[in-house]
């Protein structure tokens, strides 16, 4: 299953990035942050902006976000990039919590009491940069602002779609989800996992947040209980198979191209795909959750979901 050749993911992704990166840029900032739901407060202290900001501007594949509105314009029938329609607003909005939730879990899982990494996107990590105190606050008020996104006045998106959208990103990023994955991550350091385990582990530290960001665009609009259920397991397999090419990844390319350090899972004697499959079968499973997620966006029964093919195959090829 290939892409028709007259769509261009390319042009596609790099039209919607600017969307997002300008939407992140206004709302991570000292008036965003005050004006994010409509309501006037207090400016808030500058050194946080800017730790911030660092952790989540100018960098990053912005694959999050660009899954909700992939989803978001499958569930509408291929509609543009966001406008100032109510469902277009929703889905932007959506775009750049998923995002803010990512960096703060990215923040947090660099600091020394976790993974304690230094390099991060190319460039000293959040508690390198601003120290542990700093970083900490940065995170924690990351995963607030997503939910002030999600919240504005009703007349820009309707309180039952606010109200499905922040269960479902608070879900992914909970015990259920990103924290209780990365919970069994730490306790596994050392451990011989076996295949079942280590899915089950990655499917809450990493595949939640990003199945997450496929229902989060899909919520967006409306769709049959079967085309849910279809995007459901597209986001589960998609989700899975990021892993594992991360995993790969981790042995097979260097810092410089990561843009994080490599080898750091080895060293750490940390489980992965690659130390419990091997190589090879490694390469090989990620292939077949490939498969899994393609089929399962051909049985969604969606007109156009080319975005969101194109991007599972990224997923797939990525360097990085």
């Amino acid at each position: 299953m290939s892409l028709p050749a007259l769509f261009d993911l390319a042009g596609w992704s790099a039209a919607h990035q600017i969307v997002v990166e300008q939407a992140l840029a206004r709302w991570v900032s000292v008036q965003g942050v005050a004006t994010a739901t409509a309501t006037a407060t207090a400016g808030p202290p500058a050194a946080l902006i800017e730790s911030m900001r660092y952790a989540v501007l100018d960098g990053g594949k912005r694959l999050r976000p660009l899954l909700v509105l992939a989803a978001a314009e499958a569930v509408s029938a291929g509609h543009p990039a966001p406008t100032s329609s109510v469902a277009d607003e929703s889905a932007l909005r959506a775009a750049c919590a998923v995002e803010l939730i990512h960096a703060y879990s990215l923040v947090h899982d660099d600091m020394p009491c976790m993974d304690n990494d230094v390099l991060r996107r190319g460039k000293p990590t959040v508690h390198v940069k601003f120290g542990e105190a700093s970083a900490l606050l940065a995170g924690d008020a990351l995963q607030a602002l997503a939910f002030e996104l999600l919240t504005p006045d009703e007349t820009r998106v309707p309180a039952f779609r606010q109200a499905r959208l922040c269960r479902l990103l608070a879900r992914a990023a909970g015990c259920a989800g990103m924290a209780g994955g990365q919970a069994i991550d730490l306790a596994s350091v050392g451990l011989a996992l076996n295949e079942r385990q280590l899915r089950e582990m990655h499917q809450l530290k990493t595949g939640a947040l990003l199945q997450a960001s496929v229902m989060m665009g899909a919520a967006c609009g409306t769709l049959p209980a079967a085309a849910e259920q279809a995007l459901a397991r597209f986001g589960e397999a998609l989700g899975l198979a990021f892993q594992v090419v991360d995993d790969i990844l981790d042995v097979t390319a260097d810092s410089a191209t990561l843009g994080k350090t490599a080898g750091k899972d080895a060293d750490q004697n940390k489980p992965t795909y690659v130390s419990v499959l091997g190589l090879a079968p490694a390469q090989a499973h990620a292939q077949a959750l490939l498969a899994q997620a393609l089929g399962a966006l051909k049985d969604s029964g969606l007109p156009d979901t080319r975005a969101l093919q194109g991007l599972a195959e990224m997923v797939l090829s990525r360097t990085h």
